[in-house]
């Protein structure tokens, strides 16, 4: 057991050399290096946002869980927001990881991967992202993932909205977009699926909307259900679960074409944040108005 002192904090950390990724000898130690390498681009994303841990305590190789709610067992100064379920009386009691001690403390406890709320608490019932996920099955190539990507981007951009992109670190990209807390979750999540399906039906041998996945074939599954209430996406810069220790990263377009979506990892990450700010810092500047988004789609009839 060993103490570190982070953002005014002290933290005790254990088992620093035990490895997380085996194909790769990343341990908990550089585990909690990346994180906080990464923080300072990192914690505006996480700022405010209800938050949902996917721990993997023994390593990717074990089967790991999803962990929202905080049970009590965690330290007064951790912040937390309690949201009321839907359809029964209580309330889940989330992490709002504010800070480079909070983000710390729960990488110790082995999360590795850290996916947020569409709202803040703010307003958490009034999203301000918009969130297309680009899900490729297997057999696609990057060129034609890339091409979709671009076409969701100049969507985006028609519509009125001004989109933003991240390589998930897993298979896909994410199309993202500011929202001004305009509409609420049944809004937004309609808004989101009308652009996809108005997407999938310029294309419809490459692209889907179906939910089920025997009935999307070989074609990519443009995802909106992130949309929804209390529903998450993968974090800026939050490692992912998966050989190779990859990081979701948010991208400049420009930089589409010579990436992939598992490009950066934890090894390489540092080094881009060294010579390149984050793409996604002042992109709430750049807030849409859904209801206005909404006009220009349905004037498009």
């Amino acid at each position: 057991m060993a103490q570190i002192h982070v953002a005014g904090q002290d933290i005790k950390v254990s088992t620093l050399d035990k490895v997380l990724y085996p194909d790769n000898g990343v341990t908990k130690g550089d585990m909690l290096v990346h994180y906080l390498a990464v923080a300072e681009a990192m914690l505006p994303h996480l700022h405010g946002r209800p938050l949902t841990m996917r721990r993997y305590p023994h390593g990717i190789s074990t089967e790991g869980f999803f962990q929202k709610d905080t049970s009590g067992h965690f330290p007064e100064w951790i912040e937390t927001v309690d949201v009321p379920h839907r359809r029964s009386e209580g309330s889940i009691q989330y992490v709002v990881c504010d800070d480079a001690a909070s983000l710390l403390y729960l990488a110790n406890l082995g999360t590795i991967e850290y996916h947020i709320w569409t709202a803040t608490t703010a307003d958490l019932d009034r999203p301000d992202r918009l969130v297309m996920d680009l899900d490729p099955p297997d057999g696609v190539t990057v060129a034609e993932l890339r091409s979709v990507a671009r076409r969701a981007r100049d969507l985006f951009t028609d519509a009125g909205l001004t989109p933003y992109l991240q390589a998930t670190g897993g298979r896909g990209f994410h199309v993202v977009a500011p929202l001004d807390r305009g509409g609420d979750y049944r809004f937004v999540r309609d808004l989101a699926g009308d652009l996809a399906d108005r997407l999938a039906a310029d294309d419809p041998d490459r692209l889907t909307t179906a939910q089920r996945k025997n009935r999307r074939g070989d074609r990519i599954f443009l995802d909106v259900n992130r949309n929804g209430r209390s529903q998450t996406f993968i974090a800026p810069y939050s490692l992912r679960a998966r050989p190779g220790a990859t990081v979701a990263t948010p991208l400049n377009w420009s930089e589409l074409s010579r990436t992939d979506p598992d490009t950066f990892t934890i090894a390489s990450i540092r080094r881009r944040l060294a010579r390149k700010s984050d793409p996604w810092s002042g992109m709430d500047a750049h807030a849409a108005s859904p209801h206005a988004v909404r006009e220009r789609l349905d004037s498009w009839r």
